[in-house]
């Protein structure tokens, strides 16, 4: 399995060698480095933690300083699991590059969406709303009725407005367009989660 953490920088055209153009976005992949490896017999499962981007020392933990120690000075860390430990690759200290994509890879992408408030039910549900016409004055976008007979309870599940976004997500099945280890980015092909700046896990089956 291949795995890294990432910038979401902005999208751009990708124009491939056949002639077609693709959507893509261009992530900054710096160095990430294993801080931890997690054993089946110590941890109950197999996985390998990486310490990504840099952060001031005085915003450390005493604890975080601790669990660093001689590794550096993380901004995030994510862990990535594996189904045994013969599938662990390394060890404390090492470093990810980017340089372990190729183009033609198939990767998912996880991270925070963007958070956009409190919404209505139109934008956060795609309601259609209701009548421009007949009487209607201040209705237009209001959700309607929520369900009658209830008891003045309100259905669990119903669909109201709401605070939007802001939640993990994941894309699946994106293409690695272009690798360029010069300056450490990925060219994903497609849409991915979250803003500019928004740090991202990718990961290669």
């Amino acid at each position: 399995m291949k795995y890294i953490l990432g910038t979401k920088q902005n999208m751009t055209q990708y124009f491939a060698e056949d002639g077609k153009v693709y959507a893509a976005t261009i992530v900054s992949v710096g160095p990430n480095v294993v801080t931890q490896v997690k054993t089946q017999e110590k941890d109950g499962y197999s996985a390998m933690q990486v310490g990504y981007g840099v952060r001031k020392e005085k915003n450390i933990t005493k604890a975080l300083k601790g669990h660093f120690k001689g590794l550096g000075n993380f901004m995030e860390t994510h862990e990535f699991r594996v189904a045994s430990d013969a599938d662990v690759k390394g060890a404390v200290g090492d470093a990810v590059t980017v340089a372990d994509f190729v183009a033609g890879d198939i990767v998912a992408v996880s991270g925070t969406s963007k958070a956009k408030g409190f919404q209505g039910v139109i934008k956060r549900h795609n309601f259609k709303g209701g009548p421009r016409s007949h009487g209607q004055k201040h209705s237009e976008r209001a959700p309607g009725s929520i369900g009658g007979g209830l008891r003045n309870r309100v259905p669990k599940g119903m669909r109201m407005g709401g605070r939007m976004g802001g939640e993990r997500i994941t894309v699946s099945n994106l293409k690695i367009l272009a690798v360029d280890a010069d300056t450490n980015t990925l060219l994903v092909e497609g849409a991915v989660p979250g803003r500019r700046g928004t740090v991202l896990e990718i990961v290669a089956k």
